[in-house]
């Protein structure tokens, strides 16, 4: 996406409300949508909720329910994180007005593939932080909806550290760089070294056939890994292990990896451009991880 500019005086408006009943949803969502119903120059408001809570607001809003475009959540976050911030990304672009002015409610699935483990909760807590950083430059209004049945209170406690309304905000690259200090497990001792310091796609694809990934997928994950090493330039080693679906790459490169948003930035058009591979191996696989490795980068890929 390439961001449309705006003004000064308006810039991203990042939101959090957290509920546990239906009427404390009704409290936060209402009054938001009414308000985006009535803003000038904007088109109208997105609603992405569970769908329980999606007819609580269709019923609230009575006629008004046709102007807002009301999304069950599980349709807008799927897969990973990084495929949350394209999919945002791509809205944005085709529908937002001017300057990205839009309202959207946004509610996270903590009951679904985020909020699974520690680590697909980091990923998630790091998606809102950095959104802040992403879409700094659009009009965008977003009131991101917590279920505290549903997040729990350490999840809820991580998440308002990731928006600026709560009080308890953090810069984005600190939180980011907090979630990226717990070590990442050691590679296993047989973990397969590919020959050569730059690994080939056809290496990493019958090594994942070989480990039960089906065709298209071991083509994939090959794919994702060969952009990702194309992106972070020398290669010192190319680390492969596990089994299908789970099969993890780790690329040991030779210089650091100094952008937060590596990766998480979509390109400007369809075509993937020099150092973007790593946009492409995010959206592809479950989790990439960026680390540093004294004057390198450790950058692990796991497909499934």
């Amino acid at each position: 996406m390439t961001p449309q500019t705006t003004s000064p005086q308006a810039p991203f408006d990042h939101r959090m409300t957290v509920f546990a009943s239906d009427d404390e949803f009704l409290a936060a969502a209402l009054p938001f949508v009414t308000d985006a119903l009535a803003a000038p120059d904007e088109p109208p408001p997105v609603a992405i909720a569970a769908p329980a809570n999606l007819e609580l607001l269709r019923d609230a809003l009575g006629t008004d329910a046709k102007s807002v475009a009301l999304v069950p959540h599980t349709e807008w976050y799927t897969g990973s994180a990084a495929n949350a911030i394209a999919q945002g990304a791509g809205y944005l672009a085709a529908n937002a007005g001017p300057g990205g002015r839009i309202h959207l409610l946004m509610e996270p699935v903590w009951n679904g593939r985020a909020g699974r483990s520690p680590r697909e909760t980091a990923e998630w807590i790091r998606y809102e932080a950095l959104a802040n950083l992403l879409f700094a430059p659009l009009a965008t209004t977003a009131l991101c909806a917590y279920d505290a049945r549903a997040a729990g209170p350490a999840i809820v406690a991580a998440a308002r550290r990731a928006h600026p309304d709560t009080g308890v905000y953090e810069d984005p690259v600190r939180l980011a760089a907090e979630l990226d200090a717990v070590p990442l497990p050691q590679a296993p001792a047989d973990a397969r070294r590919l020959p050569g310091p730059a690994p080939t796609a056809g290496a990493v694809r019958d090594w994942a056939l070989s480990r039960g990934l089906a065709a298209a997928d071991a083509q994939l994950f090959a794919t994702a890994v060969t952009e990702a090493a194309d992106a972070l330039g020398p290669i010192d080693a190319a680390l492969l292990w596990g089994d299908a679906p789970a099969c993890v790459c780790e690329l040991r490169a030779a210089r650091p990896v100094d952008d937060p948003l590596a990766g998480f930035v979509p390109p400007p058009s369809g075509e993937l451009e020099p150092g973007q591979g790593l946009w492409f191996a995010r959206q592809v696989c479950a989790y990439v991880d960026v680390r540093g490795e004294g004057e390198g980068a450790s950058v692990r890929l796991q497909y499934g």
